[in-house]
């Protein structure tokens, strides 16, 4: 096992918005999560506060944690391989440097199976998808030390993209879903995209647009005096965008249609549901308003049964104000915790 019984963990999900954390326990048949907690991502006293008030800390004095991050730079893209070239010692750097435009020597990069997150395993080269995943080392090297000062102890640092991918890919699997989901991962200047199936990850692509790019649009149709003033007034949760929500979104709308065109007429297959991520509360309506301009629903994710599945149970305290979908990144990572912990026993 890779703590003892009754040994207190915890899980922190750090986004660009938002930070989500939760304390669980192991029982013998799986894990127990006792209590959760959601601040904004600058609220780093509060999360100082909520780690020194638990009673998990080890004798290191540090809490030991699963933390899923989103650096800036984080690459998560799906890559067709030319498989008479994998062996060749110099073809990934090539896909580094010339498809992602990247220096892998400053980049702590793995390449996984698309199915199901597995290693890639060049020896044998049988698939011809791969996922290739990896952020800076200087990334990797701030993150930690930014941890350790809030009294986290990382056991585990991983990308929570790939958490909340292999998530979503478990519970439509969980849910028998046929139907493909588009993922947006929404972040200040960029939205990553990826369409997942019970199959993997099908697509993926960056884009050059996220939420910072609807303060310009709100201070012209609101007509405010700066984009200091649109800031304010777009995160206060004082206004309702709902109206010109259409407006706001129709630059990346216009993005994503054309990447669900492409998938479509690729595979032959429709989009069933919407899935975003990354959104604080207030900010929430922009999820309603990418599905409505898209044309399709939101995936309702009905997280209590599928993490039962697994083995993960919730504590009356959790419960009594269970948490929405936007805790699935958090809850993925706990989930691929207690699965190594299966697999370890």
């Amino acid at each position: 096992m890779f703590f003892a019984k009754k040994s207190k963990r915890f899980c922190v999900e750090m986004g660009e918005q938002t930070t989500l954390a939760a304390r669980f326990v192991a029982l013998e048949d799986g894990l127990l999560v006792e209590e959760v907690r959601e601040l904004a991502a600058k609220d780093t006293d509060g999360l100082i506060e909520w780690i020194k008030a638990s009673d998990g800390k080890g004798a290191t004095g540090l809490a030991p944690s699963i933390c899923g991050v989103y650096p800036a730079k984080r690459i998560v893209r799906r890559q067709t391989l030319d498989l008479k070239r994998v062996k060749e010692p110099t073809y990934f750097n090539e896909i580094y440097t010339q498809q992602f435009r990247i220096e892998p020597d400053k980049y702590s990069l793995k390449v996984l199976n698309q199915g199901d997150g597995s290693p890639y395993d060049t020896i044998k080269a049988t698939q011809k998808e791969a996922i290739f995943c990896g952020l800076p080392v200087d990334d990797i090297n701030e993150i930690q030390d930014r941890l350790l000062g809030y009294g986290i102890y990382p056991e585990r640092l991983e990308l929570g993209t790939l958490a909340t991918l292999g998530g979503l890919v478990s519970y439509l699997k969980f849910k028998q879903s046929k139907s493909p989901v588009l993922v947006l991962e929404m972040g200040d200047e960029t939205t990553q995209s990826y369409i997942v199936s019970t199959d993997g990850v099908d697509i993926s692509r960056s884009i050059a647009s996220g939420v910072a790019a609807m303060i310009p649009v709100v201070q012209k149709e609101l007509g405010l005096k700066d984009q200091e003033s649109a800031m304010k007034l777009f995160y206060s949760n004082t206004f309702d965008f709902t109206s010109m929500g259409g407006t706001l979104v129709k630059k990346l709308v216009k993005e994503l249609q054309s990447l669900i065109g492409f998938y479509e007429v690729q595979t032959g297959q429709s989009i069933g549901q919407v899935f975003c991520t990354q959104l604080p509360a207030n900010l929430s309506w922009i999820a309603t308003t990418m599905a409505t301009a898209l044309g399709v629903p939101q995936l309702d994710v009905e997280l209590t049964p599928w993490l039962e599945s697994l083995n993960i149970k919730l504590g009356e305290r959790v419960t009594a104000n269970p948490p929405d979908k936007s805790w699935m990144g958090l809850f993925s990572l706990i989930a691929s915790y207690e699965n190594a912990i299966a697999e370890k026993k």
